[in-house]
């Protein structure tokens, strides 16, 4: 087998480190996605009394 073999099909290591990869990228994906806060919720104007001193 040349070193031009090699460059055009991955090991079985290097398919497997990809499949591992691929699967740690969705997992993120999932988590992200179920931590996610709707727009409607981060954008809501809440009033902030602090600077009127107490009044």
């Amino acid at each position: 087998m040349s070193s031009q073999d090699n460059a055009r099909t991955p090991s079985k290591g290097e398919q497997i480190d990809a499949a591992e990869r691929e699967a740690a990228r969705q997992r993120i994906l999932a988590q992200a996605e179920a931590e996610r806060i709707p727009v409607e919720e981060t954008t809501r104007a809440v009033p902030d009394r602090r600077w009127r001193g107490g009044r």
